[in-house]
């Protein structure tokens, strides 16, 4: 915990300037029945409307490193909201549970589709951001999320997968995806493999999609998140941090984000 907390401050010294003046609260919204529990980071010293950014979060629910992301982005100069897709700001803490919870979501795409929208809109909604410049990023299972998104026309600039699985949601058909897709991937990730790096290109050329994948060579599952060793020992996954990996694809995120953002 001590890593993670120190490294969680080198990140967030180094996001962006260190006189930004970053404001972040919980935020409930819905989605039919459900109450959703979300996190809205900001700079209050940036005047004006600015791109907005959903953050949907790994398989672990909506804890304290999508929100560090959140926060990250807020320095940036963006909005951000991260997305509740589980509930009531469920979180696990064992892979049992958090396979349960992430189960439950990607195995009912039009849930998943109906959370995310109705994240989409609390953030569009916000007097901060510019409601036609809106991009998403999700880890793990919220990079599968955002990927899925895609797949199912979502009208938005762009998405980013870290470390996220490739096959969540229907497939593309040709004309569907309307937002440009780039994927950060772990070269050395076990739950990534060749053949499905090669299936899901073969699916973005036959759609017409706009996309860009990035390797990150001896990168594993997780390479973004501190806390990914000390999982893998505890539960004996293989998910590592990679400090390289991390940073460079951060920084591969904001340039692309100046590109699909760029008037």
């Amino acid at each position: 915990m001590k890593r993670f907390t120190m490294i969680l401050c080198l990140l967030l010294m180094t996001a962006g300037s260190a006189s930004a003046a970053v404001t972040a609260r919980e935020i409930d919204y819905r989605s039919g029945d459900t109450t959703l529990k979300g996190y809205l980071a900001s700079d209050s010293d940036i005047q004006g409307q600015r791109p907005g950014i959903l953050v949907v979060h790994e398989w672990w629910g909506l804890n304290d490193y999508a929100r560090m992301r959140a926060r990250m982005l807020a320095e940036l100069g963006y909005t951000a909201l991260a997305v509740d897709m589980y509930g009531d700001g469920k979180t696990a803490t064992h892979p049992d549970t958090a396979a349960k919870f992430s189960s439950a979501v990607t195995e009912d795409f039009p849930v998943a589709q109906k959370r995310f929208m109705a994240g989409l809109e609390v953030l569009k909604q916000q007097p901060t951001v510019d409601p036609e410049k809106i991009a998403a990023i999700g880890y793990c299972f919220g990079g599968g999320i955002v990927l899925g998104m895609a797949r199912s026309g979502v009208d938005i600039d762009g998405v980013v997968s870290f470390h996220g699985t490739l096959g969540v949601g229907p497939k593309a058909k040709p004309g569907t995806i309307k937002t440009r897709i780039l994927v950060l991937n772990g070269a050395d990730d076990p739950f990534v493999t060749v053949e499905q790096i090669a299936s899901f290109k073969h699916e973005m050329d036959e759609a017409g999609a706009d996309y860009r994948i990035i390797n990150y060579p001896g990168a594993k599952h997780s390479f973004t998140n501190p806390q990914a060793d000390e999982f893998g020992r505890k539960f004996e996954l293989p998910l590592a941090y990679n400090a390289r990996a991390d940073r460079e694809s951060w920084q591969a995120m904001q340039d692309f984000f100046k590109e699909i953002f760029r008037d």
